[in-house]
């Protein structure tokens, strides 16, 4: 990225998404700071051609200078989403990190944009009681220390509502669900934070949901696909190859339709309280689970053991905004070599709600390795060696019971 020279006032880079808070930044920044507002929408999924168009309209109408956006797609697989589904990593054994996993990236874009602008300020629109500030802010300490980070929403407290008042006060466009709603759209999924999840009890409204509206009121007939994995990389959808954006992108706009993926997430936030959301991961529910089931036919149990142990160390710290820590470069090295053998062909069946593997295959199943057929024919054992492993299994129990019975004996009187 060249380096820029704007005229007068040095600009502020706002981390724009186009939602209520970013979008009532730039005119309250630029009202308050007295300088001009350059915005940048880091693309990592959900914004086709109208949805940027939208964007850079309406940063304009909100009075910004320019407007870039940054398209890191195929960045975000590489660096994040190929990890996450070698992990099969899933928050509180549901979430598949929809949204979040690429804030450090976006922090890494918006600081690289800064620098080739000459500035020295940039702005974002966490909230206090939300995780993102955690990780905007780490990522940016670690990579840009010296870069000055304004974070008015936070700082300043400001409420939904305030907001929505502010813009429509002053004839500014608003986002579609105004202050009903926060939405948050990328590559791996949606994620919608409204009054009902800000408690535990109770579902959004149907139209609330952004990708699988209509779902179950409209279901859809049963239909079956086929899924492609390279070690470990989803590289086809029903036998046609495609690049992991392109695949990733198909296979959302094949699932959102059955309300595969949706849910509503219960977990502990970075900061330390309870927090709820609302999620859409079709894409990203269907490519874990057939990845794992996969993985169950080529991997010793040792090898998923261990990988599911430091997976979920791995979401942890992304999740917190981690990734950055070179611990994660060691976590990401043992995933890679776990997929060594992590080939071959998921078969899948689509129905309202429901994401059913029908089967799997590859050339390197351990199933198809052995002689033996479960619960039907020994193989590589006879009758006689069966008998004796399960009389050395045992042994453990064995010794238990008889030194309980042996000291019950000694403190007979």
């Amino acid at each position: 990225m060249q380096q820029t020279t704007i005229a007068g006032p040095k600009p502020i880079v706002l981390a724009y998404s186009g939602g209520l808070d970013t979008s009532f930044l730039v005119p309250w920044i630029a009202e308050n700071h007295r300088r001009p507002i350059i915005t940048v929408t880091v693309d990592t999924g959900g914004i086709d051609a109208a949805a940027a168009a939208t964007l850079r309209e309406r940063s304009r109408a909100l009075g910004a200078l320019e407007h870039h956006q940054v398209d890191s797609r195929a960045d975000y697989f590489e660096q994040v989403l190929r990890f996450l589904i070698m992990g099969n990593v899933r928050r509180g054994q549901l979430y598949p990190l929809c949204v979040g996993a690429e804030r450090v990236m976006q922090a890494q874009t918006i600081a690289r944009m800064a620098r080739a602008l000459g500035t020295n300020m940039i702005a974002h629109g966490c909230t206090a009681a939300g995780n993102d500030q955690v990780r905007f802010e780490v990522a940016l300490r670690t990579l840009a220390p010296e870069l000055e980070v304004l974070a008015p929403v936070r700082d300043r407290a400001f409420k939904r509502s305030e907001e929505l008042d502010y813009l429509q006060r002053r004839g500014l466009p608003v986002p579609p669900f105004g202050a009903a709603y926060s939405i948050n759209r990328g590559l791996w999924g949606v994620t919608i934070g409204g009054q009902e999840t800000l408690t535990s009890s109770g579902s959004i409204p149907d139209s609330a949901w952004v990708l699988s509206r209509d779902a179950f009121t409209r279901p859809r007939a049963a239909e079956r696909h086929s899924i492609g994995f390279e070690r470990g990389r989803p590289v086809s959808l029903d036998g046609r190859t495609a690049g992991p954006v392109e695949l990733i992108e198909q296979l959302e706009a094949l699932t959102a339709p059955f309300g595969i993926g949706r849910g509503i997430h219960l977990g502990d936030t970075i900061i330390g309280t309870k927090g709820r959301v609302a999620f859409e991961a079709p894409a990203a529910d269907t490519l874990l689970t057939a990845h794992r089931e996969l993985e169950k036919l080529v991997l010793t149990p040792r090898q998923q053991r261990i990988k599911e142990t430091v997976a979920l160390t791995y979401g942890d710290l992304v999740h917190e905004g981690q990734l950055l820590d070179p611990v994660c470069r060691d976590i990401e090295a043992l995933l890679l070599s776990s997929q060594e053998r992590v080939t071959g062909q998921v078969h899948v069946l689509l129905r309202p709600g429901a994401l059913f593997v029908e089967g799997v295959e590859s050339p390197y199943s351990l199933m198809a390795a052995s002689k033996g057929v479960y619960g039907e024919a020994a193989g590589e054992w006879s009758a006689a060696d069966a008998l004796g492993f399960s009389k050395i299994v045992a042994l453990t129990g064995v010794f238990h019971r008889r030194a309980g019975e042996a000291a019950a004996r000694s403190s007979e009187p």
